[in-house]
């Protein structure tokens, strides 16, 4: 019969779930949060807790939000017609503060790697089909990153859009090869948007 992990132990396992944490970074945070900083281990526990219990997906978007819609989905002022995908909420924060898109948004939330087992399921495509039904979008950016798993994505997306009644772009590739939009500066940003290219018409 296998031994239940002690309460350290099992501290260091959950911590593993993080991305990019191994054994060995969970185990010097586990230690880090118990031997230097039990209050903030504290407030981490409790925060973590009240967004599981009040975070949820936004009805319009997909992204992170408290209410049935995010800000920018409730905002009236935004431009209905002209849809940006994005791969994660982040990528939303960059181009709104490169100010360069006035419309709205939609977040699958992953992305598609067949080398890294990552399929469809990997990504909101469902709501995201949901989501342009009945919906006044004339415009489609696609605003993956340029990566493999970014190209990918479009790709997919491309094929998606190829036969519906939607314009269908891309971001220009101003963006750095290999850039993902959470780390590239306002103005970079900005002009890939700007000189998107059209994927259809």
């Amino acid at each position: 019969m296998s031994k239940t992990p002690d309460a350290f132990t099992r501290l260091i396992n959950a911590l593993k779930v993080l991305p990019n944490v191994g054994p060995k970074s969970a185990q010097r945070m586990a230690y880090q949060l118990l031997q230097h900083n039990r209050e903030g281990a504290a407030e981490l526990a409790g925060a973590l807790q009240n967004a599981l219990n009040l975070v949820h997906h936004c009805s319009g978007c997909n992204t992170f939000c408290e209410n049935e819609q995010c800000e920018i989905c409730a905002d009236t002022g935004r431009d209905s017609r002209r849809l940006m995908i994005v791969h994660m909420p982040a990528d939303v924060a960059s181009m709104e503060a490169a100010h360069c898109h006035d419309g709205l948004y939609f977040v699958l939330m992953g992305q598609v790697s067949p080398a890294q087992g990552m399929d469809l399921n990997h990504i909101a495509l469902e709501k995201l089909v949901s989501r342009l039904q009945n919906s006044a979008v004339e415009e489609i950016i696609i605003a993956t990153n340029f990566t493999a798993e970014g190209d990918a994505t479009a790709y997919v997306l491309s094929e998606l859009f190829k036969n519906l009644p939607y314009k269908v772009s891309r971001l220009a590739r101003g963006m750095p090869l290999g850039g993902e939009l959470e780390y590239v500066d306002a103005g970079t940003l900005a002009q890939a948007v700007y000189e998107r290219r059209l994927l259809k018409e």
